[in-house]
């Protein structure tokens, strides 16, 4: 009896936490109908025309579009590699300090700007980089005329992927940091009877060591490559950067909700919402295969 009575605490205790992802996740999937209709608010999703695969097709045709899709992939897989090549380098470097106060110190100032949202952070960057600003301010000692850091198009994609970068860096560095201590220390022992150095004993005991969870991480980041981020790009960008600095989601913001494009805005949300799906299938399967991975 006791048994049945915990079991339904348990049920109860979820419940409010199934109730609203049914809500929020689940409940919208009927409205993706509204990607394949020429949707009319006044007339509802019953008396909208039905359209087809039209929506889609206009995505392709129109320039715009094309160069959102790419911007997003560039982007993406820019902060990908890049992240995981800071967070790797960090993590090997922070690993060979022997002062355990400075290797905290260190944590904790890396750690920080993770737990920063981007409106705080994108303030911060809009202040830094603006023409009076105190890059600009520096660069002007060095008899450099002042730059709109954000309002250059080859400039701005860069910003966003190195900002990222620098934000997340140190919180994706734990991973790898976890990886590292499980690495027996008698390996390094003996690599140091044998004469190597420290660059050395990175090179042929750590790097391996953790090459497992390398692959593991680089695996699943495959199936967020169409995620770029919203939140980043929509409080640092304007219209003068569209043209390189629009992403998916930003797209669908301003063409769908914005400019009343409800159909299309639909249909781009429901066709990045499939191709992620799948990008994600793709990538534990290879988890599973190069990393030994398994979720079921």
């Amino acid at each position: 009896m006791r048994k049945n009575s915990d079991r339904f605490s348990y049920y109860a205790m979820i419940l409010p936490g199934l109730v609203l992802l049914f809500a929020f996740t689940f409940v919208p999937l009927f409205y993706s109908i509204i990607a394949f209709q020429k949707f009319n608010p006044a007339l509802g999703i019953q008396g909208s025309p039905w359209v087809g695969l039209d929506n889609f097709l206009y995505i392709f045709r129109v320039r715009d579009a094309r160069q959102v899709f790419y911007n997003t992939i560039f982007i993406a897989v820019m902060k990908i590699v890049l992240l995981e090549l800071a967070a790797i380098t960090f993590a090997l470097l922070l690993n060979e300090l022997r002062y355990l106060r400075v290797k905290r110190a260190v944590q904790t100032m890396v750690y920080l700007p993770h737990f920063l949202s981007w409106v705080i952070l994108a303030g911060i960057l809009r202040t830094i980089l603006a023409r009076n600003g105190l890059l600009n301010d520096f660069l002007g000692l060095l008899g450099i005329a002042p730059v709109y850091f954000l309002g250059r198009p080859d400039v701005f994609p860069w910003l966003i992927i190195l900002s990222d970068v620098w934000k997340e860096f140190g919180f994706e560095a734990i991973l790898y940091l976890a990886a590292l201590t499980a690495i027996d220390p008698t390996l390094y022992e003996v690599a140091e009877l044998d004469g190597a150095n420290r660059v050395q004993k990175m090179w042929y005991i750590s790097i391996p060591g953790i090459l497992p969870t390398i692959v593991l991480v680089a695996s699943l980041s495959l199936g967020g490559i169409l995620n770029a981020g919203f939140d980043q790009i929509f409080n640092l960008y304007s219209p003068i950067v569209y043209s390189t600095g629009d992403i998916l989601d930003t797209y669908v913001y301003r063409v769908g909700l914005i400019q009343g494009q409800y159909s299309i805005g639909t249909a781009v949300g429901l066709l990045k919402t499939v191709v992620s799906l799948i990008l994600i299938g793709i990538s534990y399967w290879f988890a599973g295969k190069f990393a030994n991975y398994r979720i079921f």
